[in-house]
């Protein structure tokens, strides 16, 4: 059995082998071609979905509530993502979005997850900064997601995060899924598998539930005033 962590490592994967049993996680499988069918997805692939691309038009659209006068959101991204072919994908997921909102997406790409990569994107972003910011829940961001959030206060931008972490480390809000429970979810695929259960006979799991922390004191220290309807509806509200 092979475990792939992402679309990218999984598709590569099943075009490398058609009968050793895969065990993925990552987003969309139905989009992205890895399955036909969450329910019955066929071949040597199962495993764990942790959202549909849509939920990157959510992100916007929360941003968008924060600052309904916006009409420029960035979003911070490794390049080498953006450019390839799951990046592809996902930008036309946010561009038919952010032309629901009313907005321009302003790519703000790290060519390296590097200190001095992140400091010189948000530099360039000085001199005409977006209104607010949305960051990836790529996983290569997350290590360096203290700098990130301190650089996102120096700019005076609100910002929404993909996991609430950023949001312990000072940041204002996040959205994000429950990765234990997929975690947990994926292991089980593995244990069927391994007793003897075929990728084709365990349906994908899809998450719905997301979770929206929001930092007051990052609010405050912006002069934000959070609109009540999202604050209504926020899972955790830091004060």
């Amino acid at each position: 059995m092979i475990v792939a962590v992402t679309n990218p490592t999984a598709l590569a994967i099943r075009a490398a082998t058609a009968t050793i049993p895969i065990v993925w996680i990552g987003a969309d499988a139905i989009r992205f071609g890895l399955v036909s069918n969450l329910a019955r997805p066929g071949g040597n692939i199962t495993g764990v979905s942790r959202y549909d691309l849509e939920f990157y038009g959510k992100l916007l659209q929360i941003l968008k509530e924060v600052v309904p006068s916006a009409s420029r959101l960035g979003w911070l991204m490794p390049r080498r993502v953006w450019e390839g072919a799951y990046g592809q994908v996902t930008q036309r997921v946010f561009q038919d979005a952010a032309k629901r909102l009313g907005v321009s997406l302003i790519p703000m790409l790290v060519r390296d997850s590097t200190e001095s990569e992140y400091r010189r994107v948000f530099a360039e972003i000085a001199p005409a900064p977006p209104d607010a910011i949305g960051v990836s829940d790529i996983a290569d961001l997350f290590p360096y997601r203290r700098l990130i959030v301190e650089l996102v206060e120096r700019s005076r931008l609100p910002a929404i995060y993909g996991y609430r972490e950023y949001v312990e480390a000072g940041g204002l809000m996040a959205y994000e899924g429950e990765l234990g429970e997929l975690g947990r979810r994926m292991a089980n695929d593995v244990h069927e598998i391994l007793n003897g259960a075929k990728p084709v006979d365990i349906p994908i799991y899809q998450q719905t539930e997301f979770a929206l922390i929001i930092n007051l004191k990052a609010a405050e220290a912006l002069g934000l005033t959070m609109p009540p309807s999202l604050l209504a509806r926020a899972d955790q509200v830091i004060d």
